[in-house]
């Protein structure tokens, strides 16, 4: 079969790892790179043998060649960019988190639709061998009726406050915890554990100021979240509560744990470094004693890499390529996306009122 032309827009995370997954996978080429900076934009072409480097978007969209575009752009660049790319008719791969708000990608799900063009998210805990194994032991009932759900994700990225001042610093501009992380969250909560009836949530900003670098280092304020706590009710009523933080030095990582009447399953992982790698799944069910689980071969990374992320985001890649092949919307979709932000945005409601918020339902919120 041809191959797909990709263009990357985007060249932080799409250097680290959309070129490098598109070059792995066999069915997508990149040809063009879009970055702010023409020369920069030049350099990473050359390196990486690009055809095509541009500054501007519409000179990328007007390419015959370009088949598809990645955005991985900060999150205040979304919505502009998506709308360019999918009224040019070209199938998008947009990172998360998807929007400033759940209207603009509700918008670009609408769009999407009218053009006929396929876009996938990059959810790729939804392709981790361990999270995949987990969602069959859910669904063979392996802990009955669900009692509690306790996620905790504490890292320490952001716990030195000589970090650089930039737009994750920024509220306006989509920066903070909840939506480097909790977007992730809130995709595997609706994957694994169902919709959400009601939440409540609390943000704050432990690091108040950090210097920019592009201003001499002057200290610049920051009002992004960078701990973020939420209590939730699934439309089932079972309680689930979550602490995401990205200023917790020796944070215990990233672990989802699922109490039932019948058993108990934990999945997590230590390492506070690469969020991909680690995870261990461990089960046991009433008096008995948690064992860990080994993951079956089938369910197995056909390649690992030293950065975790890789090989996720391939299989998120081959989702794409799946989905555009055969001309169907395929999970994890722009709809999972559109869910994903509006969880965001409610956390932000309740936050600010100070109390639960109700979760609309997302076909009632997609009319």
């Amino acid at each position: 079969m041809d191959k797909i032309g990709v263009a990357v827009v985007g060249t932080g995370f799409g250097q680290q790892i959309h070129l490098p997954g598109f070059a792995h996978h066999h069915r997508t080429e990149v040809v063009a790179i879009h970055n702010r900076n023409l020369e920069k934009a030049k350099t990473i072409a050359s390196t990486h043998h690009i055809p095509y480097a541009f500054d501007q978007l519409d000179e990328i969209l007007a390419l015959d060649e370009v088949d598809a575009v990645s955005i991985s752009t900060p999150p205040f660049l979304h919505y502009e960019m998506g709308k360019k790319v999918i009224e040019a008719g070209k199938h998008l791969l947009l990172e998360k988190p998807m929007n400033l708000n759940a209207n603009e990608t509700k918008s670009l799900y609408h769009l999407a639709q009218e053009k006929n063009v396929i876009v996938t998210t990059d959810f790729e805990f939804r392709f981790v061998p361990a999270w995949q194994l987990l969602a069959e032991y859910l669904a063979q009932d392996y802990v009955g009726k669900i009692r509690l759900i306790k996620i905790d994700w504490m890292v320490a990225s952001r716990a030195n406050p000589d970090r650089a001042w930039n737009w994750y610093s920024r509220k306006d501009k989509g920066g903070g915890v909840l939506g480097a992380v909790g977007s992730h969250a809130f995709d595997y909560i609706n994957w694994l554990l169902g919709s959400v009836k009601r939440l409540c949530g609390y943000l704050s900003c432990a690091i108040t100021y950090r210097p920019d670098p592009m201003d001499n280092n002057r200290l610049k304020p920051v009002d992004a979240d960078d701990t973020c706590l939420v209590m939730l009710e699934l439309a089932d009523g079972t309680p689930c509560q979550m602490t995401l933080s990205s200023v917790t030095y020796n944070g215990r990582g990233h672990w989802l744990e699922i109490y039932g009447e019948k058993g108990t399953l934990i999945l997590g992982s230590s390492n506070l470094k690469d969020y991909v790698h680690g995870f261990r799944l461990m089960a046991a069910q009433s008096g008995e004693s948690l064992q860990e689980i080994e993951i079956p071969k089938r369910l197995d990374f056909p390649q690992v890499f030293p950065d975790g992320r890789l090989a996720p985001f391939i299989r998120v890649v081959n989702r794409w390529v799946e989905a555009i092949d055969t001309h169907q919307s395929l999970t994890p979709s722009l709809r999972e996306g559109v869910y994903s932000q509006l969880l965001m945005d409610i956390t932000h409601q309740s936050h600010e009122r100070h109390c639960w918020v109700d979760v609309p339902d997302l076909d009632t919120f997609l009319r």
